[in-house]
């Protein structure tokens, strides 16, 4: 019984080690989730202020034009469509392509 008693505070102090170590990778996972998402933009959705905002070299005036263009022709079905907005290139689109949702 003696022997029971000394162990049963070590394997505690185990099993509080091993929350904290998954509760820290949990936090990790969440704060990485939403940095992504922070960093991702509907282009279907966004309006230009955030376009310009979340959009690498897309200033306001370009996020403007991509507004109107999805306004005009409706909603991007590729990310590809990008390049027919006047001002928007293939840099442009290949820098920001991880950042774009449809």
């Amino acid at each position: 019984m003696n022997l029971f008693n000394k162990s049963v505070p070590f394997y505690l102090a185990i099993l509080i080690l091993t929350l904290a170590c998954g509760l820290s990778q949990a936090q990790e996972t969440a704060g990485e989730a939403a940095e992504v998402a922070a960093v991702t933009v509907n282009l279907n959705t966004a309006t230009a202020e955030e376009l310009a905002q979340k959009l690498d070299g897309v200033g306001q005036t370009r996020a403007e034009m991509i507004v109107k263009y999805r306004e005009t022709n409706g909603p991007f079905t590729t990310l590809e469509q990008l390049l027919e907005v006047k001002g928007v290139g293939v840099a442009t689109l290949e820098k920001n392509r991880s950042r774009i949702l449809l």
